[in-house]
């Protein structure tokens, strides 16, 4: 008999890929690790894995088990969650992982309303950059994510998700008050390709819309300045360090810096919320992406 707590071995390594960083999601030692996945290749009767250097990769085998892990952890998390709700009815926890523009848009917004319309609910809220949460949700440590959308996002088929769209905002030119384009009603990008750029830090989605806009303007922008924080680039502008391109939700208010539109195609932030599919049912959670949905609906 296959053993459920070894699946989740093996799903936690096809999704990080090395023994190690499979340890650390699972909280266990990497010996513990490789004598799980030993010991469900002795269950199975089959190899599962292939080593490749320091790397493990998943054989056909393995790849075959996954596609009913994905059904099996998720049926017995409904089955968890089933014993949950019978002992302590519509009372319980929701943990959610958003971005701080979405905590404060969003998140913030729904607390007063889910007192009212869920009392028995306890809301949990972790910040985590908008292309890190989907990792957090499928790893276990949060029920719900609000996260963007960009090249590294799951596939739409993934079945361990259920995604609902919560808003699109487009990008917008931050220059300092001193800019020779500062009277201009519509910001061209070509006209920044000469300027310093305030930027956010590599691997953030919206420097990789931002990075592209420039190319597809013609040029490369010359990023001097790194901050994930939009106060902080806002700040930066407005004291002459460069111009950027920012969600227009996620400017500061009041900033010293000049807001400019573009003119179409515009970049675009698109914001979803996710859930596990095993999970996307639980009356808590369909209870806050009511909510949610309700806010994100005003902005």
């Amino acid at each position: 008999m296959i053993e459920v707590r070894r699946l989740r071995v093996l799903r936690a390594l096809a999704d990080h890929g090395t023994v190690t960083a499979a340890a650390e999601v699972l909280h266990l030692t990497p010996s513990a690790v490789s004598q799980q996945l030993a010991a469900l290749e002795s269950e199975v009767g089959q190899e599962l894995l292939e080593r490749r250097g320091r790397r493990v990769a998943i054989t056909s085998a393995g790849r075959l088990l996954l596609e009913h892990t994905d059904t099996i952890l998720s049926e017995v998390e409904r089955a968890e969650d089933a014993m949950r709700l019978h002992a302590n009815g519509a009372n319980g926890e929701v943990r959610i992982v958003a971005f701080a523009t979405a905590i404060t848009l969003l998140v913030a917004p729904a607390l007063p309303r889910l007192r009212e319309t869920t009392p028995g609910l306890d809301l949990v809220v972790r910040d985590a950059e908008g292309h890190q949460g989907i990792t957090h949700l499928l790893d276990g440590d949060a029920d719900l994510a609000i996260a963007v959308e960009h090249r590294g996002s799951p596939r739409p088929g993934d079945r361990r998700l259920v995604r609902i769209p919560l808003y699109a905002e487009p990008f917008v030119a931050v220059l300092p008050p001193t800019h020779p384009a500062a009277d201009q009603d519509t910001i061209e990008l070509a006209m920044l390709a000469n300027d310093d750029w305030v930027m956010t830090a590599p691997g953030n989605p919206i420097r990789d819309v931002v990075v592209l806009a420039c190319e597809q303007a013609g040029f490369q922008p010359r990023i001097v300045h790194q901050s994930d924080d939009f106060r902080a680039v806002a700040a930066l502008v407005a004291a002459g360090g460069g111009v950027s391109l920012v969600p227009r939700l996620a400017v500061p208010e009041p900033t010293l810096a000049l807001i400019r539109p573009l003119p179409d195609p515009v970049p675009t932030r698109r914001v979803y919320a996710a859930v596990r599919a095993s999970r996307a049912d639980h009356p808590l959670i369909t209870a806050t992406l009511d909510v949610l949905t309700e806010v994100a609906e005003k902005l």
